[in-house]
């Protein structure tokens, strides 16, 4: 998980976009929405964080409306990350 945490604290995208995703199943668009980024930044970080096992894409074989969500360690990071912000 210290890797986890790590990567996250080193990227205000990372934060962010794994903050948005804290008990939801969204699409890319909801979340460059949701965080005001844009899209493609919000993809580049989305594969980034699949890759490290942050999160996971639930229907992969899409190519438009991928959904995504939390992992375990993903929820965990998030988890002690906000609490870390008090």
């Amino acid at each position: 998980m210290v890797s986890g945490v790590s990567l996250v604290r080193s990227s205000l995208y990372r934060q962010k976009i794994l903050s948005s995703l804290k008990g939801k199943t969204m699409t890319p668009s909801e979340i460059a929405k949701s965080v005001g980024f844009r899209l493609n930044h919000v993809s580049m970080v989305l594969k980034n964080l699949k890759k490290t096992g942050l999160v996971v894409c639930l229907n992969e074989e899409n190519k438009r409306g991928r959904l995504y969500e939390l992992t375990e360690l993903g929820k965990k990071v998030v988890s002690h990350e906000q609490g870390n912000s008090n």
